[in-house]
């Protein structure tokens, strides 16, 4: 890399070429993987967690006063009370790896205060890295990233992912589907989001939307995108996306095309005003429940959204409510 790069960013690379060794030496013999569930059609293998353990083990060796929030262990380890949060997820895309399917990747991130400053998305069957570092532009190996300059999403390729999850609102995504696939040139799911984020940022795609992830798959991805020049919030296009479970990410002009199509899809957490009483809780809507979001929420202390983009006008909705949670529930 012919660029200096800031010391936390060379550990996060660091960091994730280690975990991306390990992903690609178990890649030769996938049959001989213990795979366990979490959920219904939700797996993790051995791999995930000895990735994540390396990436722990590489950034606490180096920052031992950071926080941790990983998709496999939580907060278990780390600080609990520091402004640095790493943000992990050892292996997004693990149904596409137990296939044999080549598209996954390594996701970092560090987030100060709640603001995501360094970023990193390896693709270890590619040997492609992503990396960006706030105002310093996004990178994919020596090349800088710009997103697309498309403008009309007639023209456009969008990425998105499927409801695998029971409890998804399968109804819900196919009314979206169909209101995307009618007005765009492709829509495709790869099936791993932080590096759907990465093409949005490489150009490959002109826009991405999905429900249901979590802060470890779109952190890093999300600051890949911002420094590529494009904007990413929740359907409604505000910034706090991460909190919320929803994501709609592009350039500026498809984005705001997105989110005119996607707003009345919104499943953004609302009070209920009019039948709540002062000093209870907010009441959900659909699928409220305890989140890794709302945890991160907590443990950032609930701090502005990491990328702030400018939402075209859309209909205005009810304030959102942000649900803290004091623990992260590990592997949601």
């Amino acid at each position: 890399m012919s660029q200096a790069l800031h010391p936390m960013l060379n550990i996060a690379i660091k960091a994730a070429r280690t975990a991306g060794a390990l992903i690609n030496r178990a890649s030769m013999d996938v049959d001989l993987l213990r795979i366990s569930s979490k959920a219904p059609n939700d797996f993790v293998t051995e791999v995930d967690q000895a990735a994540e353990r390396a990436i722990i083990e590489v950034l606490l060796a180096a920052y031992p006063g950071h926080g941790i929030l990983a998709e496999e262990s939580g907060r278990e380890h780390g600080a609990k009370d520091s402004d640095y949060l790493w943000i992990i997820d050892p292996l997004d895309g693990t149904t596409n790896f137990i296939h044999g399917f080549p598209v996954y990747a390594v996701s970092i991130a560090l987030a100060f205060k709640g603001q995501v400053q360094q970023a990193v998305v390896y693709d270890p069957s590619r040997n492609d890295l992503f990396y960006a570092s706030k105002g310093r532009g996004a990178f994919l190996n020596d090349k800088r990233l710009r997103v697309s300059k498309r403008i009309r999403m007639s023209d456009s390729l969008i990425g998105t992912g499927f409801p695998f999850r029971k409890g998804d609102n399968f109804k819900r995504y196919v009314q979206m589907f169909e209101a995307v696939m009618q007005n765009c040139a492709g829509l495709r799911r790869p099936g791993a989001a932080a590096l759907d984020l990465c093409y949005v940022a490489a150009g490959y795609y002109d826009g991405f939307f999905e429900t249901g992830l979590s802060p470890w798959d779109i952190a890093a991805g999300s600051l890949m995108i911002t420094e590529a020049g494009g904007l990413i919030g929740n359907f409604t296009g505000d910034a706090d996306f991460l909190y919320q479970r929803e994501v709609v990410a592009g350039n500026p002009k498809i984005y705001g095309q997105l989110v005119q199509t996607l707003a009345p899809y919104t499943k953004v957490i609302k009070a209920e005003a009019a039948s709540a009483t002062p000093g209870s809780p907010p009441v959900a809507t659909e699928e409220a429940g305890p989140t890794p979001e709302a945890a991160l929420a907590a443990a950032l202390g609930a701090s502005p959204a990491l990328a702030e983009p400018v939402a075209p006008p859309v209909p205005k909705k009810p304030a959102a409510v942000r649900i803290r949670k004091a623990d992260v529930k590990p592997g949601i």
